[in-house]
């Protein structure tokens, strides 16, 4: 795991239930490099979202480390792992999640102005990746405004924009009929390629993991 850009050692995860520790997931290693691509897939109830959530730094293992870039982050306060996050990593949901007073440029300036970056520079940067995917003509539409595929390709925007080096997708195209589906895996696979990151997508259609470099496989809590 040397080469890796985020890398899970024997992690594991529990939760406080009625007779006892609820156990989700159970000694779980895998990396992620930069510019790869990483499926992860399993039924209901397999750790999924948990992993996820782990990996985002959202949640804390019970057992295990997550390192970044060779550093391990267990020793990083609250507000340290939200600047982490803030800086590395970029979220898509199943549910775009947009603010629905916002245009489609303004959601995606969202994470450059918490960056801190001068407004023209952020409108010229959003602008840019959202005409990448095919929005230009969409800028100053609010979500109501845009379809189902368009919203989450704004979304993929916002996820991109500050050019994070890790990219997190939960089930991005499970809410999307299967032609629009694809159109946005396209949007989003072509996107992580030219900027260099690396793609954490967890969901439950095999052909969409079979689009990435690598499938990682959870069942019960554990690699199978």
């Amino acid at each position: 795991m040397s080469d890796a850009l985020l890398a899970l050692e024997s992690v594991e995860k529990s939760y406080p239930a009625p007779g006892g520790a609820l156990r989700v997931l159970h000694g779980v290693s895998l990396s992620v490099g930069a510019g790869q691509s990483l499926a992860v897939v399993g039924p209901s109830g397999s750790g999924k979202s948990t992993l996820l959530g782990l990996m985002a730094g959202l949640e804390r293992p019970s057992a295990g480390r997550l390192r970044w870039r060779g550093r391990d982050l267990s020793p990083l306060s609250e507000d340290g792992l939200a600047s982490w996050r803030r800086e590395s990593v970029g979220f898509v949901f199943q549910s775009h999640r947009l603010v629905s007073v916002l245009s489609a440029l303004e959601n995606v300036l969202l994470p450059l102005e918490l960056a801190g970056v001068a407004p023209g520079e952020a409108r010229e940067r959003a602008a840019a990746v959202l005409s990448a995917l095919g929005l230009a003509a969409r800028l100053d539409h609010r979500p109501s405004q845009l379809s189902g595929g368009e919203q989450q390709r704004v979304a993929i925007a916002r996820a991109y924009v500050h050019a994070p080096p890790l990219i997190l997708a939960d089930e991005p195209t499970g809410a999307l009929d299967a032609d629009t589906a694809s159109a946005v895996l396209d949007s989003l696979l072509r996107l992580n390629a030219e900027k260099g990151s690396a793609l954490v997508l967890v969901t439950h259609n095999s052909e969409a993991a079979g689009r990435l470099s690598r499938r990682v496989t959870l069942s019960g809590g554990r690699v199978a």
